[in-house]
């Protein structure tokens, strides 16, 4: 069984609509796909009803934007959590008002050395989307400022870039919390990419088991071997499950879907322990 529990669609940062990420993950030979779109479900109802017309099974996810107190970015991935829960849509619906302004003002820096306006930007973001840097790329790629959106990361939104601009976004800890309380599965996403950014250090891992963290994801293409080491004897030492996938975005990355792969046995861990959605079959 061909399992990938980590996919993005235009509703946040990846390039096809959800429909078409499911479409996709058939053609990639895929049995189960999750879509995990940064801080909404608004792709979850076109994804389920793709998937029942091509027979994928579909694992409602959303990959949520925390932040240490040390400022350093966490991403936790959720899987099977109620997504009308008060609680976690408040504090996401937060860090998306934060993320829109932050853009904004991203855009009014660069516009000082790039021919870019909020408009070029917007036409880059699908109704509804969550706007993030990713968005800002795509308009630096049309206005001919950088050849993809790997160079406007690398050359231009960095984050210690002069264009760069912080945003609200929640302790990875209470995110945890938060999943736990809409009945969901929290899984810290890529925990070891260390060409991220700074990754973090053992008190933010036992401050997110404390609170309930349940899983790894061990096999991504940005954790290193020797820290999918680490990881491995983390997850033996706590009794978290672990994960493969493959973090796609259609062509916003070099990502294939696939390209890592999680076991059933760790999907029926999450089927076991997520009680607020459903795997859609």
């Amino acid at each position: 069984m061909k399992i990938d529990l980590h996919a993005h669609s235009n509703v946040s940062d990846g390039t096809e609509p959800p429909a078409g990420v499911i479409a996709s993950a058939s053609a990639a030979g895929l049995d189960v796909v999750a879509l995990t779109d940064h801080d909404s479900t608004d792709g979850w109802a076109p994804a389920s009803a793709a998937a029942v017309e091509l027979g994928v099974a579909f694992v409602p996810g959303m990959e949520i934007s925390c932040r240490t107190r040390e400022g350093i970015s966490v991403h936790l991935l959720s899987y099977l959590h109620d997504p009308a829960h008060p609680g976690l849509l408040e504090e996401i619906t937060k860090a998306k008002d934060a993320r829109l302004t932050r853009a904004k003002r991203m855009v009014t820096l660069l516009s000082e050395d790039y021919p870019l306006s909020w408009d070029d930007v917007i036409h880059h973001v699908a109704p509804g989307a969550t706007v993030g840097r990713p968005h800002i790329a795509d308009a630096l790629v049309a206005a001919g400022a950088v050849a993809d959106r790997s160079e406007a990361f690398t050359a231009i939104l960095t984050s210690h870039s002069r264009y760069f601009v912080q945003h609200y976004a929640p302790d990875p800890a209470l995110a945890v919390e938060l999943v736990r309380a809409a009945g969901g599965v929290p899984v810290f996403a890529h925990p070891v990419a260390s060409a991220r950014g700074r990754v973090v250090g053992e008190r933010t891992y036992r401050e997110m088991i404390d609170a309930g963290l349940l899983g790894l994801e061990v096999e991504h293409r940005d954790n290193p071997e020797e820290g999918r080491e680490y990881l491995r004897r983390l997850a033996a030492e706590h009794g978290l499950f672990m994960t493969g996938s493959s973090d796609y975005h259609g062509a916003g990355k070099p990502n294939l879907l696939g390209e890592n792969l999680t076991s059933p046995e760790a999907l029926a861990r999450i089927e076991e322990l997520g009680t607020g959605s459903s795997v859609v079959r």
